[in-house]
């Protein structure tokens, strides 16, 4: 290559710079097929596809990244032309660019090691959460060394423009001003012809979804996503009626103890059991960090990293098949305070308009109960103060302040620094959440209230480090190391519950917000989104493993139904043990909605597409079978009609 040359005059340095962006963007997709050489496909014409797919939409992404470059290349006078100013300036912004870029190519190494997937709405979030992203990296990467690295191959790579005469052809060689606006125009031509008909889902061309996501431009995807984070349903997603698509959830929802309140657009409905209800119980409800079912013995793993939640498994209320409507800890929050399947886009937790909803709390408000969430970060990550804080909890977190803003009243506790014995990127350790809970309930227990605690912890995410000598795997070293120090910190607040003397009147719940991972080859990657769900502490007569299939937007009605209270509920979630329960579950990505019955696996796509499958559970994987219409006709009830009530605000 050394004697090839390039001589573009004035344009010689863009010219280098988007081949060398072309060249890098093709080496770090081949990267991606090695790392996943036992799941892409490896058939020559479907190769050849994704690195020519890909190559589109890098052209695409280098369009839009030259263009400020060739407008300042055509606009800037000729007797300006390799001026001091003029190398200032086009020396500074290429190297910026290029180090700007060769940093984006590691962050897309580490993203796909987390997430599996190109740059998407995940990306867009934690460009939102700086603090937390950038502390997370410095935790979990040797950060010196990273950017070390980066600075050394972006100078590298100027020295090959300077050595190729780039730098040299670029501030001696004028350009004709028709040659500057040909070149412009192009340009200019092109990012139109991107910017206007080219979406990032059109590279979505394989059914194996990695090669579909190689075949993405990072970039391209991050902005992609950024203009995608809402998507109105009936604009994305194949729709019916809405008379018939709420009639139908109508009819799934009915049953013996249920009577609806309102007719029209609405499930609000009156739920009255036959018995007596129970004395008034305190809860405890533990949303656990990104604890998939995989990691417990009681589901195969062998390498027992969670001998106190499979001691659980055989002395509580034990949800054996439940699925988790997402892949993040909003989707999970969503569906364990609203009950409602995942709507498309980002969650109602994140959302505007998502204050004063009928929640979970409500129906503990409404049995005089006091209601408090706790997260050991800032709650401000991920918007859930807001989302909490405007549905009637009170708040303990990490951050500082009294209240959260002018329309949001609730009180907002500051968890101390004396309250802390460890801290990472994401909050306190799950043993000072569960502390700090313990207090608090200590206190409403005095004061004669009938507590609702909500604690989600922290300690199962990357940087995975918790404090030392807890467990015998090393703080930092592995995932199985967060999961074991999780399952030991569970152990200990039991351990120290059970020393209260609140603790014979309360009931536990313990659930995980989502799994660990959640990608696969296929659409969706049912297995991985499979989790544990644990109610612990009701009377023993009532101790069982539930073997229905069942979703987290389950988990509410069927423990107030165990309570046999009578309740009002906009609930989409049903009371698993009832005997008429129709097993299904509900799973989604940002864009993916998912109607799962048993194995039938129906799949709504944006563009209004539609795909059924049945899920072998053996090798999780699926199989397309021919279009069930009156199947497709519920999934599309479900979702639209869980849209429809948001976006009116009749979930208020």
């Amino acid at each position: 290559m050394s004697k090839l040359s390039l001589k573009t005059g004035r344009y010689a340095l863009p010219v280098h710079f988007i081949i060398w962006f072309l060249i890098l963007s093709q080496v770090l997709r081949i990267i991606f097929f090695i790392w996943q050489y036992d799941e892409v496909s490896w058939n020559i014409i479907d190769i050849l596809r994704t690195l020519l797919t890909g190559l589109f939409f890098d052209a695409g992404t280098i369009v839009f990244i030259s263009l400020p470059g060739l407008i300042y290349y055509t606009l800037i006078p000729e007797k300006w032309v390799g001026s001091i100013l003029d190398k200032i300036i086009v020396i500074f912004f290429t190297s910026l660019n290029i180090f700007i870029l060769v940093f984006t190519f590691f962050a897309e190494l580490t993203f796909w090691d987390e997430f599996k997937t190109r740059f998407n709405f995940i990306a867009v979030d934690y460009l939102i959460y700086t603090h937390e992203v950038v502390a997370n990296i410095q935790q979990s990467y040797p950060l010196p060394i990273l950017i070390s690295g980066v600075l050394i191959i972006s100078l590298f790579f100027l020295f090959i423009f300077h050595k190729r005469d780039a730098f040299s052809q670029t501030f001696n060689s004028p350009a004709d001003l028709r040659i500057k606006f040909a070149v412009l125009g192009i340009c200019v031509s092109l990012a139109l012809f991107f910017g206007s008909f080219i979406f990032n889902y059109q590279a979505e061309w394989s059914s194996n979804r990695y090669n579909s996501e190689i075949s993405k431009s990072g970039i391209y995807s991050f902005f992609a996503a950024f203009r995608n984070n809402q998507m109105k349903y009936p604009d994305f997603y194949t729709s019916i009626d809405n008379d018939t698509a709420f009639r139908i959830v109508k009819n799934k929802l009915k049953d013996p103890s249920t009577t609806f309140t309102t007719t029209g657009y609405s499930i609000h409905r009156s739920i009255k059991d036959s018995q007596s209800a129970l004395d008034r119980k305190n809860v405890v409800f533990i949303l656990i960090e990104s604890f998939s079912g995989s990691f417990l013995k009681e589901f195969g793993n062998k390498e027992n990293i969670t001998p106190f939640m499979d001691s659980l498994a055989q002395k509580s209320i034990f949800f054996n098949d439940m699925y988790a409507t997402g892949t993040r800890t909003v989707r999970g929050m969503e569906a364990v305070t609203l009950c409602i399947p995942p709507t498309p886009g980002q969650s109602i937790v994140k959302r505007p308009e998502n204050q004063n909803l009928y929640t979970v709390s409500n129906v503990f408000k409404s049995k005089a109960y006091d209601s408090n969430f706790f997260y050991g970060g800032d709650g401000y990550f991920d918007n859930m103060n807001s989302y909490f804080g405007g549905n009637g909890f009170t708040i303990y977190d990490r951050g500082r302040g009294s209240v959260l803003s002018d329309k949001i009243k609730t009180v907002r506790h500051n968890i101390t620094d004396k309250e802390v014995t460890f801290e990472n990127a994401w909050g306190i350790c799950d043993e000072d959440i569960f502390n700090k809970m313990l207090t608090v309930a200590d206190k409403q227990f005095k004061e004669g209230k009938p507590f609702f605690n909500f604690v989600m912890t922290t300690s199962n995410h990357r940087p995975f480090t918790y404090p030392s000598g807890k467990i015998d795997i090393p703080s930092g070293t592995s995932r199985e190391g967060a999961v074991k120090y999780t399952d030991y910190a569970l152990k200990q607040l039991f351990t120290k519950a059970r020393t209260k003397p609140w603790f014979k009147n309360t009931v536990f719940v313990v659930i995980a917000d989502h799994c660990a991972s959640s990608a696969g080859k296929d659409e969706i990657d049912v297995a991985n989104y499979h989790i544990p769900a644990f109610i612990v502490n009701m009377p023993s007569q009532y101790n069982q493993k539930i073997t229905k299939q069942c979703s987290q937007i389950d988990l509410w009605p069927t423990l107030f139904s165990l309570f046999q209270w009578h309740y009002e509920s906009g609930f989409f979630g049903k009371d698993v043990l009832d005997a008429e329960f129709e097993q299904r579950a509900f799973l989604g990505t940002y864009r993916k909605l998912v109607l799962m019955k048993k194995e039938k696996v129906m799949i709504l796509s944006d563009q209004k597409k539609q795909a059924f499958y049945n899920w072998n559970k053996a090798d999780n994987s699926l199989t397309p079978v021919p279009m069930d219409k009156s199947f497709l006709e519920e999934t599309i009830a479900w979702y639209q009609t869980a849209d429809y009530l948001f976006t009116h605000k009749l979930l208020k």
